[in-house]
């Protein structure tokens, strides 16, 4: 698997050069005179085309983030960090849509009690995965998934740039802001802790955000309109975002109409996607209802949040993790998104999270969530930055420069405090007795049996059996790779652990591989 990280990172640089070289030079060059629609202080022409060298070094920054993001995935795979959840959930949809079915992912239907023949569609309304599945065609397994993940998150930063450089190029020179912001957001815990926690839908978030947000920019509406529309089928509540900029439209003369329709038909097609779509495809509107302190539904929600406005604040404080989220979110861009309308945008999905109150994963800064409105924080950030700097005409061009000098030095000093700061550490990268003895355990499962397999095992064996969450429940699979070694999810401790495997034995399994706490059994 090492091999396989080296090799995906060669392969992602060299594909990456060549795809962004040709499409960011379209996007960066706007013709001179172009309309912009900037934010507030960003407005104006464009000033012209890029130079070919800027080009080049934000293609290789891509390129060079692409891989980056492929090799911390990539190892965390091969050393057995990745998880059945959600990692194993995608791989087996995708595969089913690579075949041309539904996307069954028999894990998640039988861990969490809808049979095996679940539809994740039924889970997430997230249709926009079916498009990797010509990459399963090529290479059929969750490192297909995370390489992918990898580059779509990468080619949302030629986006941010030039939006960085086209809002600044009027106060300053772009490239000296426009690069620093390219390698921040890169390097943002956002991104970083969205690569880390496996793959999930939030790669297509990113990209369509940003594309949308610079073509909203440099003047070109439909296909702004036609990013945020294509966010629809990243998730289902994507439409709060999209009712997010419309809230923005509202603070600008000449598109608030525009705005009213991006609000209503937002929160329109959360709501289609929760209630009519999921269930359609088998799964329950309020599985995911979290606002229990609020009310049992959405409109008495709504009504008891309207009536009392202490509640809604007192929720956003408890626990005071959320705060600490909150705080994290604006930190990246020195909470100057704050000073932009375009900030807007963030408080549905936002509000989303933080009045919450079943849901503790939602709150915290680990995890993927925030990676949904990253792109928004940068561009809220340079347009506030540029808005709080128009006070001082006179140092204008410098306070900018040294914003985006600060918010690269903020990226690198936060990078030992998230999950990236492993790749600092021998320990991440090194091959162990686990780890070999989990490769040993893996290979002792014979290709298609049905087994149910340990959180940190399912990865391996998801491309070539039917893999189960060997979890609290007995499945009477034939095969059982377990793990005692350390706790695994969704168990509560590694003795509860223990006694499950004892619990097998006395069914009549027995063990045919036990090496360093992995157990692997089978039943005649």
């Amino acid at each position: 698997m090492a091999g396989i990280a080296r090799a995906v990172a060669q392969t992602v640089a060299q594909t990456v050069v060549r795809t962004v070289v040709r499409t960011v030079a379209q996007r960066w060059r706007a013709r001179r005179g172009d309309r912009t629609g900037g934010h507030g202080a960003a407005e104006g022409p464009a000033t012209g085309g890029v130079p070919r060298e800027d080009v080049a070094r934000v293609a290789a920054l891509t390129a060079a983030a692409a891989a980056l993001y492929a090799f911390y995935s990539c190892v965390r795979l091969a050393r057995f960090r990745a998880g059945a959840y959600d990692l194993v959930i995608f791989d087996q949809a995708i595969r089913s849509y690579a075949r041309l079915q539904a996307p069954v992912s028999m894990l998640k239907g039988v861990h969490n009690g809808f049979g095996p023949e679940f539809c994740v569609l039924g889970d997430h309304w997230s249709p926009a995965l079916a498009l990797l599945a010509p990459l399963y065609w090529i290479h059929d397994g969750p490192a297909t998934l995370l390489v992918a993940q990898a580059v779509l998150l990468a080619l949302s930063i030629p986006f941010v740039s030039a939006y960085a450089f086209r809002a600044c190029s009027a106060v300053t020179s772009g490239r000296r802001v426009a690069y620093p912001v390219a390698v921040a957001y890169a390097l943002s815990w956002p991104i970083t802790e969205a690569v880390a926690f496996d793959f999930h839908e939030v790669a297509f978030a990113p990209l369509l955000t940003a594309a949308a947000l610079e073509r909203y920019q440099a003047g070109r509406r439909r296909a702004a309109l036609l990013g945020g529309l294509a966010l629809l089928l990243v998730k289902e509540d994507m439409g709060l975002l999209l009712a997010g900029f419309g809230l923005f439209l509202l603070t600008r003369r000449g598109e608030r109409v525009a705005g009213a329709l991006l609000v209503a038909g937002g929160v329109a097609a959360t709501l289609v996607a929760t209630r009519v779509l999921i269930p359609h495809f088998g799964g329950r509107a309020d599985y995911y209802w979290a606002y229990w302190t609020l009310g049992p539904d959405l409109p008495r929600a709504v009504a008891h949040a309207v009536t009392h406005p202490g509640d809604v604040v007192a929720l956003l404080a408890d626990p005071p993790l959320k705060l600490r989220t909150l705080v994290l979110t604006l930190a990246p861009v020195l909470f100057t998104a704050a000073l932009s309308p375009l900030g807007l945008a963030l408080l549905p999905p936002l509000l989303e999270r933080m009045l919450a109150v079943t849901y503790p994963n939602w709150w915290t800064p680990r995890y993927h969530y925030t990676a949904f409105v990253v792109a928004v924080v940068f561009a809220a950030g340079v347009d506030g930055t540029l808005r709080a700097a128009a006070r001082f005409p006179a140092r204008r061009g410098r306070l900018v420069r040294g914003w985006a000098l600060l918010t690269l030095g903020v990226a690198f000093a936060l990078v030992p405090f998230f999950s990236f700061g492993a790749l600092l550490t021998p320990g991440f990268h090194a091959e162990t007795a686990r780890t070999r003895a989990a490769e040993r355990a893996v290979a002792a499962v014979p290709d298609g049996a049905l087994v149910e397999a340990a959180d940190s095992l399912a990865p391996a064996l998801s491309p070539r059996t039917r893999t189960l969450l060997w979890d609290r429940t007995p499945r009477g699979a034939p095969w059982v790779a377990a793990d005692v070694g350390a706790r695994a999810f969704p168990f509560d401790s590694v003795r509860t652990q223990v006694a499950r495997v004892t619990a097998l034995l006395g069914q009549g399994y027995r063990v045919v591989f036990r090496e360093a706490g992995y157990v692997v059994l089978t039943r005649p």
